[in-house]
């Protein structure tokens, strides 16, 4: 994505990024829904329980995109004395309901699992539950695919998780189609096993959601990130060294402040160093919005300079 260090560019970059995150989320959203469908009318035929569990996941996983596309829609909304960095942190806050969201499917799908095994019930059409199970498997992968593709894209760790996530959850519906098969070998608890197995699953690859969402919310940056930003400012002509970096996440797009400090010389010249620190800046991290830079001569005379 081009970008430059000129503030117009950079809000025409946000603004195409939350763009391409909404149609992501909108294509991605009705494809899931469209096998969730196809899911619960297999449901509805078999009576499978591993496959309620399977269906009311991909359900719960479709309306995780409800949240995150007025999360981006919110995202393009300008900075104001209230919110003086904007709203891009509502893009975070959606993947904390997206972790709630996930863990309470998983809290369903246990209880029908276990209400099974001490009721069971006898499964029909073995053949239709594998099929759903494949249809799922398909579904999510293809999302899966989508999402972390723009994700990574635009720098959206929300829609990066949710693709992971939609990823795995394709595996656990080829779970469903093992269920089936053990039912078919004559191990009718294969089923409601499956199911358990599933929540269980569900859970524990929460924790890297979590983690990740987490990880933004205390302005956690990637270690890679910032080697790129140091190194893009230590070979700024002009510049000494760095003293100083910082960089955050606002939702999908970069902020951050730095110290370069440069020969003792001129104001002007000064001035351009850091014009072309943050030029090399843009061209290094095409997610940054806004970078401060300070320029401190060698005999420690800081002159302010903000993007």
């Amino acid at each position: 994505m081009p970008h430059s260090h000129d503030a117009a560019d950079s809000i025409d970059d946000a603004l195409e990024a939350s763009t391409q995150g909404v149609r992501a989320l909108k294509i991605s959203l009705f494809m899931l829904l469209g096998t969730t469908i196809l899911q619960f009318i297999v449901v509805l035929i078999s009576g499978s329980v591993a496959l309620l569990a399977d269906t009311i996941h991909n359900f719960s996983d479709a309306l995780t995109a409800v949240p995150l596309w007025i999360a981006f829609i919110l995202g393009r909304r300008a900075a104001n004395r209230r919110y003086t960095f904007g709203y891009g942190r509502a893009e975070d806050l959606a993947g904390l309901f997206i972790v709630a969201v996930i863990a309470l499917s998983a809290i369903v799908a246990a209880w029908q699992s276990i209400d099974r095994i001490f009721n069971p019930q006898t499964l029909h059409n073995l053949g239709w539950v594998a099929v759903a199970g494949i249809i799922g498997f398909i579904g999510n992968e293809a999302v899966a695919i989508y999402r972390i593709s723009v994700g990574q894209k635009i720098g959206s760790a929300a829609l990066v998780a949710d693709g992971v996530h939609a990823r795995l959850d394709g595996f656990t519906s080829l779970a469903v189609v093992v269920g089936a098969l053990g039912v078919w070998l004559g191990f009718p608890l294969a089923d409601p096993i499956v199911g358990l197995l599933i929540s269980a699953a569900i859970i524990v690859l929460l924790w890297g959601t979590v983690r990740s969402i987490g990880r933004r919310l205390m302005d956690g940056i990637e270690p890679e990130l910032l080697d790129r930003a140091e190194a893009a400012l230590a070979h700024t002509p002009g510049v000494l060294t760095v003293s100083r970096i910082q960089l955050r996440w606002v939702g999908h797009r970069l902020q951050g402040a730095a110290t370069i400090v440069v020969a003792d010389t001129s104001l002007s010249q000064a001035e351009h160093v850091a014009h072309e620190a943050e030029h090399r800046l843009a061209q290094a991290l095409p997610n940054l919005d806004a970078m401060a830079i300070r320029t401190a001569t060698t005999s420690q005379t800081l002159t302010p300079h903000a993007h």
